[in-house]
């Protein structure tokens, strides 16, 4: 065998090494991606389901306080607020106007003792109540995976690949300022 034939089998060999290291580390960040997509999804199905849920809450809630009109169109534009936002963070920023209304829909709630012992309507507040901690753990999941993108994307020596592959840190959820101050609770 002759010099250049080393020389060529070096360099193969050298290549094929390089390929592979470069290999794991896309295969990686892909993955990583497509997890933060997934958790993004969920969050939007998570919300889907809240929506699903109001219309009926908001009709049990009517045949017993028909007088309580205004609070109950609050309550529907701020859901068609979420349905007709185009992206997760634009459904997340409306979906504080409807925490809102849903929080004076309770207060509502409590002048009619009989529709607080309806069964229809405790089981909607249950899976009302079941849907906005799914919509917690569905955010939590997807700052995780954010986290763990975000780090891939930093670290040596994928982050050579990610820039030269166009992947960009991401942004997580954050609390609101509401959030920042706890609820004056009156008796």
């Amino acid at each position: 065998m002759g010099r250049g034939a080393k020389w060529a089998i070096g360099i193969g060999v050298v290549a094929l090494l390089l390929f592979l290291l470069l290999v794991s580390p896309y295969n990686s960040l892909v993955n990583l991606d497509e997890q933060v997509n997934q958790a993004k999804s969920n969050i939007e199905v998570t919300l889907q389901r809240r929506l699903d849920l109001i219309p009926n809450l908001v009709e049990t809630v009517k045949g017993y306080a028909s007088h309580e009109r205004e609070t109950l169109e609050g309550v529907t534009k701020a859901r068609q607020q979420v349905a007709a936002a185009p992206t997760l963070e634009g459904k997340m920023a409306a979906n504080q106007g409807l925490t809102s209304a849903l929080g004076r829909l309770m207060v509502v709630v409590e002048r009619y003792p009989d529709l607080k012992a309806n069964q229809n309507f405790r089981a909607l507040q249950d899976q009302l109540e079941g849907t906005e901690n799914r919509i917690a753990v569905a955010r939590t999941r997807y700052n995780q995976a954010i986290l763990a993108y975000n780090t891939a994307i930093r670290r040596f020596p994928t982050l050579i690949l990610a820039r030269l592959l166009g992947y960009t840190p991401k942004q997580g959820f954050a609390a609101t300022p509401e959030a920042q101050t706890a609820p004056k609770v009156k008796f």
